[in-house]
């Protein structure tokens, strides 16, 4: 099974305009079972080949990018976010609404990226989440990370095997939320595991 996007996944940018509107719907829909939000100011997306190919798609279209170094290029910013072997991988969103707040509340997660803080639970175990480096520093973290979820193939099994409860969750200083999964969410992040 191919895990990285090619420059032939990919429809031009002519022939995307033409089906962007029911990609875009299949899209949303599907991602229903793969956004989690945890609390008011973490919005995660769980990412995989499906989800990066209709990035690359919209960045095309935005960007009007016909030439296929700039195409290569984003390819080349999007496929390391592509989740391998007993991996999930997301795409994690500090979310503030308020001008007023954005410093303030983007301080209270410095540290975030250390320790057990975001992880998946079941069956008694925890996997934790591995953040991209270079996001945080002593001082100032960004509101984008990107995160890695490492299994053992026995978690693996134990997370796509359809009787356990598992929840997603953030338990961070004061900053503490849980989600748990539903069976369509436990399929569709299952899915993305390669065999």
């Amino acid at each position: 099974m191919n895990t990285m996007i090619d420059k032939s996944d990919l429809l031009n940018i002519i022939d995307y305009e033409k089906q962007r509107d029911n990609y875009r719907q299949e899209l949303i829909s599907y991602k229903k079972n793969r956004r989690f939000k945890l609390g008011p100011n973490i919005l995660m997306t769980f990412e995989n080949m499906k989800t990066m190919k209709f990035q690359i798609q919209e960045m095309m279209r935005a960007e009007r990018m016909v030439h296929d170094s700039q195409i290569e290029e984003e390819i080349d910013v999007y496929n390391p976010l592509i989740p391998k072997g007993n991996e999930l991988s997301a795409t994690l969103f500090i979310e503030i609404t308020d001008p007023e707040k954005i410093r303030p509340v983007l301080d209270s997660f410095i540290g975030l990226t250390e320790g057990v803080n975001v992880y998946f639970e079941f069956n008694g175990e925890k996997v934790a989440a591995v953040f991209e480096e270079g996001r945080e520093k002593e001082d100032n973290i960004s509101s984008v990370h990107y995160i890695r979820f490492p299994f053992t193939s026995a978690q693996k099994n134990k997370f796509a095997s359809d009787s356990n409860a598992i929840s997603i969750n953030i338990d961070y200083n004061s900053y503490t939320h849980s989600v748990e999964l539903s069976q369509e969410m436990i399929e569709s992040l299952s899915n993305d595991f390669s065999n």
